[in-house]
């Protein structure tokens, strides 16, 4: 599969557009599409650059179709039900399937629903927090649409890309399939789900378990950590180590603003892209400023929670296919995995699952909500569980419900921000091991702030500020979106479960 790569077909245009800021969004440009051939394009501009009067935004507004906005068309009537909004908001951000790639965009050959705002484009887990909305609608047949759109990628890139876009590839997003297959066997109970599904989900797991295999020792490679003990776990890896295409100029100052070695800290930002915590304090060396991101040195406890689930979906779609050996022998890696984790990301005196930074042999400082997600995927001891609840509620708990971290750093994954999926692993990790009472708290409190600010605006967001409900939720690299899938998703599950 060709797909345009803007950086290198464009070349110098490209990066004369994105250091020249002619759009205040580094993503504008690289999703545009042109209106000739690139060959014609750059002998055009070569033409034309040196010319007095030559003005490179007019250029690019005139041969490239900016990308449209189609919620843009939609009037938002807050007078409606909340869940009679996100009915009207599925068919604005369902996308069909195409036969050929256009700019930079991957070609899906299934119906999508995408986030919303500039966010044009399937995304890997945001997919599965916006499934819990579509079950509930009975939108059974476009879940499954969705599932096969990830199982093609798996197919065609051995991976799941983080967005289906030709700039993504080289990374992924925290690995949600197996968790959509839970969602796809509510959804089609007479079917055997795991086992259709089980030769591209073993696909998935071995993208990310490639290269233990030439750890002898200490050591990462790809995606994987090798502990001094011998055990494996996981981090966030991308392979590239060139600047964000869609934040360029971003990417290219802070690298020259942060005195590291330039590859460094690509490498790492690009990891930081692949967690879907773009970005927290929980990444950054100095627990305070993104020029010190290290993501790629750090082995998250919400990571190795989601594989220690893939790995326990694969045991059960083993044993339901008749592979007893397989079952046996993966289950024994997601024990191992467990009692790793166990060793260097929990902290017993504090109670919370941290960041371990495997090159400096300690867990880092940075207490975020990421410890809630082992709970999610019954990964923990009852104690374990009740010490996590306990910091929950007497840290985290606020007006709107559970903010990313306790630090304010500016970043759109920390204080004061709280964000859909977030919550859901919370509540639902909570009433795992019981604590019902608190789940209900977090699960309330984000209803009434989602509903407020709906009430207020029209508007479905990404994230909130849970700390002052009556200010936005704000930090990051770009203003606050509306639309919003797993905004919308997890509230229309909240709203209709009983429990």
């Amino acid at each position: 599969m060709t797909l345009l790569q803007p950086e290198i077909i464009y070349g110098e245009l490209f990066k004369e557009v994105a250091l020249q800021r002619v759009f205040p969004d580094g993503k504008t440009f690289v999703d545009c599409v042109s209106d000739s051939s690139p060959a014609e394009l750059l002998q055009l501009y070569e033409e034309q650059r040196l010319e007095e009067d030559f003005n490179l935004r007019e250029f690019i507004k005139r041969h490239f179709y900016l990308p449209q906005h189609k919620q843009d068309d939609f009037v938002s009537d807050n007078t409606l039900a909340i869940e009679d909004h996100i009915e009207k908001l599925w068919e604005v951000l369902e996308r069909s399937p195409s036969s050929k790639s256009c700019g930079s965009l991957i070609a899906l050959p299934h119906k999508t629903i995408i986030p919303g705002g500039r966010f044009r484009e399937m995304y890997y887990w945001d997919s599965y927090f916006t499934m819990l909305g579509l079950e509930v609608s009975g939108k059974h047949g476009l879940i499954r649409e969705m599932v096969d759109n990830f199982a093609w990628q798996i197919e065609q890139f051995g991976y799941i890309p983080n967005g289906t876009r030709g700039y993504f590839l080289g990374r992924s997003q925290p690995p949600f399939f197996a968790s959509m297959l839970r969602i796809l066997e509510r959804c089609f109970p007479k079917e055997s789900i795991l086992g259709h599904y089980l030769p591209v989900l073993e696909k998935e797991y071995a993208y990310w378990m490639k290269g233990a295999e030439k750890l002898s020792g200490p050591g990462a490679s790809l995606h994987v950590v090798r502990l001094a003990d011998g055990a494996i776990l996981n981090r966030f890896f991308d392979e590239n180590e060139t600047p964000r295409v869609e934040m360029y100029a971003e990417d290219v100052e802070l690298a020259a603003a942060s005195g590291r070695k330039p590859r460094e800290f690509y490498r790492h930002i690009r990891a930081a892209c692949e967690s879907g915590w773009d970005f927290s304090c929980r990444w950054f060396a100095d627990g305070i400023s993104l020029k010190t991101v290290n993501c790629a040195n750090l082995i998250p406890p919400d990571l190795n929670a989601l594989l220690f689930n893939m790995e326990n979906t694969l045991a059960e779609a083993y044993q339901m296919s008749g592979e007893s050996s397989k079952s046996v022998e993966i289950l024994g890696a997601a024990e191992s995995r467990r009692i790793a984790m166990d060793s260097v990301c929990w902290s017993a005196g504090e109670g919370v699952y941290r960041d371990f930074d495997y090159a400096e042999k300690k867990q880092t400082g940075v207490l975020s909500l990421a410890t809630v997600s082992p709970l999610y995927f019954k990964m923990s001891s009852e104690e374990q569980a009740s010490k996590v609840a306990d910091i929950i509620e007497k840290r985290f708990l606020q007006p709107g419900g559970l903010p990313c971290s306790l630090v304010e750093s500016g970043e759109q994954w920390d204080w004061p921000n709280g964000w859909a999926p977030l919550q859901w692993l919370a509540i639902v990790g909570l009433r795992n091991y019981g604590h019902h009472e608190l789940a209900n708290e977090i699960k309330e409190r984000w209803i009434s702030l989602n509903i407020k600010v709906y009430k207020e605006t029209g508007k479905l967001v990404e994230k909130y500020n849970v700390v002052n409900i009556d200010a936005e939720g704000g930090g990051g690299e770009y203003p606050l979106q509306d639309g919003f899938g797993w905004t919308n998703g997890v509230l229309l599950k909240l709203l209709t479960e009983e429990g």
